[in-house]
């Protein structure tokens, strides 16, 4: 490649950045031309092509650029050394080919019509109502457990392979999407990560590869969190980016799922961010809340404690800073603690639909 046209390429990463800053002003034009329109089309073409196979192609991906960016820096560290200037610029252009890339097959969702808007629920909620709402989560948790167990002290073990896991979160989709359609999941492509071990290490329950558009879950949590996790990668998959938006669909179509084991992990899910939240308020009123939790259920909740807590090392704080500054750099200005804005979107989903309850 000639270096004219590889400083071209190198210069064009600024005017990207640009680019995309402007089209973000615009929400209703991204979400209804690539949202729903371009990005549909593009991510159900990667889907069919690379969803045939329960290998994830991303992760090999990935494993593979690694193993060359590692071995080109081996093979030629003495020219690095010499021509820093040139490996700078190397360097900016495989950046702008990434970021073009990026945001051609899934990055522009970033800038979409927030899901609050199109769901028509308010954003903003009184701590009693936050409170109504948290019981009533406990209250069907508990509910949901017992029916289950006969046995308010048993701890749940969901008893389904992975591959029953996606069947089901697939289901779940097809029937969400009879009351929502936006939420429509064609051609389905949701895999374990290869990397899942790593993954622990890093303190993440999945992601989607965004060049591949494939689902990628960690196949060593609980299942307890599983079917929360296969729905949020999903989520990604039909176009939504932001954490908070992508954690309530998830909880979304795992509480509609027909399948009880799905209820009792998305219930469970939600009122541990609500009791999150209280706690973050008022401890006092978190801690009576959280006693009133059937022993079982507490069970699940101290097992996937220990299971991260297993994973604990010193360079998962780092993990978290990058992720955290990726995300403020694509539109989320919360970074990380956006995941816990899903509460916002579970009291008024909740104050609109309320809780049912067996008599």
């Amino acid at each position: 490649m000639k270096n004219r046209f590889k400083n071209w390429i190198a210069i064009a990463l600024l005017p990207q950045i640009l680019l995309v800053k402007w089209i973000g002003h615009y929400p209703e034009f991204v979400d209804a031309y690539y949202s729903q329109g371009f990005y549909q089309l593009i991510s159900q073409f990667f889907r069919s092509l690379l969803g045939w196979s329960s290998i994830s192609f991303g992760d090999l991906i990935y494993c593979l650029l690694f193993i060359l960016s590692v071995r080109y820096v081996i093979l030629n560290w003495k020219k690095i050394k010499d021509k820093p200037k040139v490996f700078f610029r190397d360097f900016v252009m495989v950046l702008s080919v990434a970021y073009f890339t990026f945001h051609l097959t899934w990055g522009l969702n970033y800038y979409r019509v927030p899901l609050a808007k199109s769901l028509e629920l308010k954003e903003t909620y009184s701590f009693s109502e936050l409170e109504e709402i948290t019981k009533s989560l406990i209250k069907k948790t508990n509910q949901l457990q017992f029916e289950i167990s006969k046995d308010s002290t048993e701890k749940i073990n969901i008893p389904y392979t992975h591959k029953e896991f996606f069947d089901l979160t697939i289901d779940g989709y097809q029937k969400l999407e009879q009351k929502l359609p936006q939420f429509a999941y064609k051609k389905p492509s949701i895999k374990n990560s290869l990397l899942s071990t790593m993954l622990s290490y890093m303190g993440y329950g999945g992601y989607l590869n965004p060049f591949t558009n494939e689902a990628q879950v960690n196949a060593k949590v609980p299942s307890f969190r599983f079917p929360i996790i296969a729905g949020h990668e999903i989520g990604h998959q039909i176009g939504y980016s932001a954490e908070n938006e992508v954690n309530f669909i998830g909880y979304l179509v795992t509480s509609n799922n027909d399948n009880i084991y799905f209820k009792y992990a998305a219930y469970a899910y939600a009122a541990s961010y609500c009791l999150s939240e209280i706690k973050r308020r008022d401890k006092t009123k978190a801690a009576t809340l959280y006693a009133t939790f059937n022993l079982g259920v507490k069970k699940n909740f101290d097992a996937y404690y220990t299971f991260w807590k297993a994973y604990d090392n010193p360079l998962e704080p780092v993990f978290k800073n990058v992720f955290n500054t990726f995300l403020k750099a694509n539109n989320q200005k919360d970074g990380i603690k956006s995941y816990y804005k899903i509460v916002t979107y579970l009291v008024a989903y909740h104050l609109k639909y309320p809780i049912e309850f067996k008599s």
